[in-house]
């Protein structure tokens, strides 16, 4: 088995405890707009797509570009207005984060965010120099295409065969496939443990906790150097 060089996480559902506040925000989204709502797991199963296709998934009845204009943005300023008190970090993820720099791990973000919107959680979060690498949906393409995977890996000159993805959907594991990187479900997000083994991930944890002691694992740890460059922040 090739060791791991390079770990790229998803964002909403992985490392921050966000599912609720989304579901909450689209929901809301729908009410203002006066279009059905859609049921709280609904909402959960199309977390980690770009917001266009999260949107088109969950009301394939609108038509009229205007009014998915105006859900969109609706669902924005929401989400926007909620996170000026961002959500919280699982927990264990900064201690793991740090640790894993320390032992000369590069570290990713791969996520269905806009770059606004990352880029405005990692300040919140003091992280804004902290990752070697982020890709973003309105930069690139929607999950599960692999194009934010493979630029992120030609940005950090990885191999896939070195890399692994961890997220919280099977948009996530999808994604990792197509770009043939090893794939890790978390079942503590966004979608339940039985939904994400259909999409035949690597392992799955269930608390990010459990990541740690799979990362550096003697079968996964790559003996690399433990001297830190600093980082970039933008994919």
């Amino acid at each position: 088995m090739r060791e791991i060089r390079t770990v790229i996480f998803d964002w909403d559902g992985t490392l921050s405890d966000s599912i609720s506040r989304i579901v909450e925000c689209m929901r809301g989204a729908a009410e203002l707009i006066g279009v059905p709502l859609p049921a709280e797991q609904q909402v959960r199963d199309i977390i980690g797509l770009g917001l266009p296709e999260a949107v088109a998934v969950l009301f394939p009845d609108i038509d009229d570009p205007s009014l998915t204009r105006r859900l969109t943005e609706a669902y924005s300023q929401y989400f926007v207005a909620q996170e000026q008190t961002p959500s919280p970090l699982f927990d264990g993820v900064l201690d793991t984060l740090a640790e894993l720099r320390q032992s000369g791990y590069k570290l990713a973000v791969a996520t269905g965010k806009s770059r606004r919107g990352l880029d405005r959680v990692l300040k919140s979060h003091d992280l804004t120099n902290f990752f070697d690498a982020t890709r973003c949906a309105d930069e690139s393409l929607s999950k599960p295409h692999p194009r934010m995977l493979e630029e992120i890996l030609n940005r950090l000159e990885t191999p896939a065969t070195n890399a692994v993805m961890l997220g919280d959907s099977e948009y996530d594991i999808r994604m990792a496939h197509n770009a043939r990187v090893r794939a890790i479900a978390v079942s503590y997000g966004a979608q339940s443990r039985e939904h994400l083994l259909q999409s035949q991930p690597e392992h799955c944890i269930d608390a990010f906790s459990e990541f740690r002691s799979w990362i550096l694992s003697p079968v996964n740890s790559a003996p690399v150097s433990k001297t830190i460059s600093i980082p970039v922040s933008r994919g």
